[in-house]
């Protein structure tokens, strides 16, 4: 399944709706530096996926410099000026 689908109308990654619901919740302010973001199992029962799912996401977020994860504590937001990529760009990856 392709990670960004040119045909809008096409199915997306489960992950990717995660993803999205998470950078649209962050956008909107509900989460905002430091605020932590839902648990992995949170983000499963909340969005209906597997929890490698909900970690993919979370991964993703990560790896785009949004959040930072400290083991048994969760993934937070980081602040704006750690941000490396901006939280509006969810069909790049």
């Amino acid at each position: 399944m392709p990670e960004s689908p040119t045909d809008p109308g096409a199915p997306r990654a489960p992950y990717m709706r995660v993803l999205a619901a998470l950078l649209a919740d962050i956008e909107s302010g509900k989460y905002g530096p430091g605020d932590p973001i839902p648990s992995e199992a949170e983000l499963c029962k909340t969005h209906g996926v597997a929890r490698e799912t909900a970690r993919r996401a979370v991964r993703v977020l990560r790896e785009r410099g949004i959040v930072e994860t400290e083991w048994g504590k969760g993934s937070r937001i980081k602040d704006a000026g750690q941000h490396e990529a901006t939280p509006g760009d969810a069909g790049s990856e």
